[in-house]
């Protein structure tokens, strides 16, 4: 405001000699005194869209952008200016008015062309960078470099990449795991990260968080309970959890689903997903991001049983077909019995005789011990 009021001011005294030769006092009234006031009001509406919108935007525009396309702009915006310093001493030996705007029209190109190289072709030169490193086989160079690269999510904890030294060991560096909303609504994951079989950074996007708050407020009471106890789990993982828990900012905002969203993080820093979404985990598979599912995992884990084991049960129901009972492992695995309908509310010793693998899990076939029943 104040500047537009200079202006106003500025000019009002060099058109008031102009337009009132005779008259000065006349002239400042009828024409400083309202460019001045004029100023001032324009810059008041004027000045929000000048200063705070534009530099909102910058600083929105900043931190959404991946740390490595910042990375690279920088070195690009660099090597264009240095090309442009060089040539500023021929351009400006060019003769009239192209020696006085050729050599600022030329800086300002080549800075934008490097910049727009420098971030298509991030990828190959973090390629660049990497194969140099990991040629120099210092592990103390190697410390120093590491120590000086930026934090894409804004953490304490940063993700690097798998490196090799020259022995051919592969070294990996601390990285993150994105967590998605359904393995925090699931909440099994409270429990692997107290195991300790989780290595890494546990990183919540805030849209992460923003969709759990969304269902948590759903006019649905089971869909508003799921957003709860997904709430109340993301509280016990920052309290309990045997893994680094971090809310980060890092965002992709050209993409406007959750899944998505995860797949071009995890594809820009290299770094898994874990989930027990079934669509989710095929996309991301597709697109070569790693991903821990804790369906998957929960399976691995059950215990193997083999035809011809023997083992002992409590049939609590009958089965779809005649005469067949029904019985539980602690896992949840079913085990269909043959016969076992006559046992209901008993502990039986059984014979497996069957292990059917299906997409909902595994099943468990199952007579009576030595053909009783």
């Amino acid at each position: 405001m104040v500047l537009f009021a200079a202006v106003g001011l500025l000019l009002g005294l060099y058109l008031t000699p102009l337009l009132y030769p005779n008259n000065l006092d006349v002239g400042f009234n009828q024409l400083v005194l309202p460019l001045v006031i004029g100023g001032a009001i324009l810059g008041f509406f004027a000045t929000p869209y000048l200063t705070v919108y534009p530099l909102r935007w910058l600083r929105n525009r900043v931190k959404s952008t991946p740390a490595l396309d910042l990375a690279a702009a920088g070195i690009g915006l660099f090597a264009g200016l240095l090309l442009g310093a060089l040539f500023t001493w021929p351009l400006s030996n060019l003769p009239g008015w192209m020696g006085r705007v050729g050599p600022t029209v030329a800086t300002l190109g080549l800075a934008w062309l490097g910049v727009y190289i420098a971030v298509l072709r991030r990828r190959d030169i973090v390629d660049a960078l990497r194969a140099e490193r990991s040629q120099e086989g210092d592990s103390s160079v190697r410390g120093q470099s590491r120590s000086n690269r930026s934090e894409p999510f804004g953490g304490s904890a940063r993700p690097y990449p798998e490196t090799t030294t020259p022995a051919g060991d592969k070294v990996q560096y601390d990285k993150y795991v994105l967590v998605d909303t359904s393995a925090i609504i699931d909440g099994r994951i409270a429990d692997i990260t107290q195991t300790g079989f989780i290595d890494g950074t546990l990183l919540v996007p805030r849209f992460v968080l923003n969709e759990l708050q969304h269902i948590a407020d759903s006019p649905d009471p089971l869909r508003r309970a799921r957003g709860r106890r997904g709430l109340d789990m993301l509280n016990r993982l920052q309290r309990e959890s045997g893994a680094p828990i971090q809310i980060s900012e890092v965002d992709a905002d050209d993409i406007p689903e959750v899944d998505g969203k995860l797949v071009k993080i995890a594809r820009t820093y290299h770094c898994p997903v874990i989930t027990n979404d079934f669509n989710l985990n095929r996309v991301a598979e597709i697109q070569g991001v790693k991903v821990l599912n804790i369906n998957e995992l929960a399976n691995a884990l059950k215990p193997v049983v083999l035809p011809g084991e023997d083992m002992n049960v409590h049939v609590i129901q009958e089965g779809k077909e005649l005469g067949q009972g029904v019985a539980y492992l602690d896992d949840g695995t079913m085990i269909v019995i043959v016969n076992g309908k006559k046992y209901m509310n008993s502990d039986v010793d059984v014979t497996v005789t069957r292990v059917l693998q299906t997409v909902a899990g595994r099943m468990i076939f199952a007579q009576m011990k030595n053909g009783k029943g």
